[in-house]
């Protein structure tokens, strides 16, 4: 993550110094989950296997791990893989470890660039939350034309949705 921060440095003119350049990966400790997220995933754990395929280190997930409140049948990070999603390859590791084809899974993502269009790509089903509803632009991520299957703006609409609420 320190390149991120070597790179705001270049877009923004300026040198940031050692600390600063691990200040993003520090961060992460005390980043707070969606408010819809933790109450989700708890229903959706009493029905349904559930694994995470991230784009972090081990111990950067390790961080927020907790604070989502159940244990996850599977955790794919990029420091497992070697790659960062979009690579094909980090669902390709989470295929394998749970045994299950792209037919078998549903792929739930906030981000399209990041999750959706290699998953569609994969033949999995998606359902993309959309939290920038009503924002102009692609967010932090590059704009891509991707089309989930279903479009919710949190996790607990999915939820309810699914009967689950």
């Amino acid at each position: 993550m320190s390149k991120v921060v070597d790179e705001f440095g270049r877009e923004l003119d300026f040198q940031p110094s050692e600390a600063e350049r691990h200040s993003l990966a520090e961060s992460i400790r005390d980043w707070p989950t969606f408010t819809d997220t933790v109450v989700a995933l708890a229903a959706l754990k009493g029905r349904y296997r559930l694994a995470i395929i991230s784009n972090i280190d081990d111990d950067l997930f390790a961080y927020s791990a907790p604070k989502l409140t159940v244990d996850f049948d599977e955790v794919v990070t990029a420091q497992q893989v070697g790659a960062y999603k979009p690579s094909p390859e980090n669902f390709s590791v989470a295929f394998r470890r749970l045994g299950y084809g792209p037919d078998r899974i549903l792929h739930v993502a906030q981000s399209l660039y990041h999750d959706i269009a290699p998953a569609r790509q994969l033949g999995l089903s998606c359902v993309w939350v959309n939290r920038r509803a009503g924002k102009v632009g692609s967010g932090a991520t590059a704009p891509t034309t991707a089309e989930p299957d279903l479009e919710v703006p949190d996790l607990n609409t999915l939820t309810e949705l699914m009967g689950l609420a």
